[in-house]
């Protein structure tokens, strides 16, 4: 005969009949006394549906979360790839904000081949780029070069025009640490409550270089890169040119202030809804390998490179395509 002392052993003191979650569906709950909550992101149910249903001609295709990140297999970045297949890569952005491709060897001219194929490349004024290729911004990490990319942030919303698209290219990466995150910025937008998203809906944001590179810029030449490169002001919300949804569009890195706000007032609006991206529902994860290549919507998502692998290398190399400027 077998002896307990476990006292709900017998079941006498169970109280509950069903799993806490049961009836919570699409709703949310908050933790008494913390901002906090949890229960489904029911917002995300018809895009992830969606997503589930689309079909592709020239490739395969392997989701990575519920509206953001697809792994591409099937297309070699390396050859000359018909027009079809790029309209066809150009259309799975729209829909999937950041495509993933594995094993693509990529020199730095087929890179930058590539990357012209979806429009006109920038040069990046503040970050060294690759010495053959001006188009390619260079991130080389090691002991002394630490990352900083490490927060949640659009690419370049300091320029009038800041970039439609971005295709990273991994040279050599750690063998444990420094994946990329991605954030969809309008699944950001939709969880926000009715009250926010009516009081952001005209805003306008100003966007400042200064925020993260005024230490690039020489003595010397500070006038003169003030002149090229003046505050500009985004829709806080602002619509994708394709696909019309409405995308969140602040970040820490860039957006100084919100146009017309006291200083204090801008930083905690900025601060709060740039906290959307941390909902971990609204992110992908990619764990990179070499010669691993990523290529993302740049209005779509905001992007995170997790800086847990110092002191170890890690060498990217980066082409940014010139979009246009972010309407409402």
């Amino acid at each position: 005969m077998s002896v307990t002392n476990d006292p709900l052993a017998e079941g006498s003191d169970i109280l509950a009949d069903e799993d806490p979650g049961s009836g919570l569906r699409s709703r949310r709950v908050r933790f008494p006394g913390y901002d906090t909550q949890v229960g489904p992101l029911g917002h995300l149910a018809d895009e992830r549906r969606r997503l589930d249903a689309l079909e592709w001609q020239h490739f395969d295709v392997h989701r990575l979360a519920a509206t953001v990140g697809a792994e591409l297999r099937g297309v070699d970045l390396t050859a000359q790839l018909a027009d079809p297949v790029i309209e066809e890569i150009r259309g799975a952005l729209v829909d999937y904000k950041v495509l993933f491709f594995r094993e693509q060897p990529l020199t730095a001219e087929e890179h930058v081949r590539f990357a012209r194929r979806f429009g006109d490349l920038e040069v990046h004024p503040f970050i060294p780029s690759n010495t053959g290729q001006p188009e390619l911004v260079r991130f080389a990490k090691s002991a002394d070069v630490g990352g900083y990319e490490n927060g949640w942030h659009h690419d370049v919303t300091w320029r009038a025009e800041p970039s439609q698209g971005a295709i990273l290219h991994a040279i050599e990466v750690p063998r444990t640490g420094g994946d990329t995150l991605f954030a969809d910025a309008h699944a950001a937008w939709q969880g926000l409550d009715d009250e926010t998203k009516a009081t952001i809906a005209e805003l306008v944001a100003v966007h400042d270089y200064m925020q993260a590179f005024a230490n690039q810029v020489p003595p010397d030449k500070v006038d003169e890169t003030r002149a090229a490169y003046p505050p500009v002001e985004h829709p806080v919300v602002c619509r994708h040119p394709r696909s019309g949804k409405e995308l969140l569009y602040v970040n820490r890195f860039f957006t100084s202030h919100i146009a017309g706000w006291e200083l204090d007032e801008s930083r905690a609006l900025i601060d709060r809804l740039s906290r959307q991206f941390d909902q971990v529902e609204y992110q992908c994860r990619f764990q990179w390998e070499p010669h691993s290549v990523a290529f993302w919507d740049n209005r779509a998502v905001q992007h995170y490179a997790a800086s847990d692998y110092w002191p170890d290398t890690r060498v990217m190399e980066r082409a940014s395509i010139i979009g246009d400027r972010p309407a409402r």
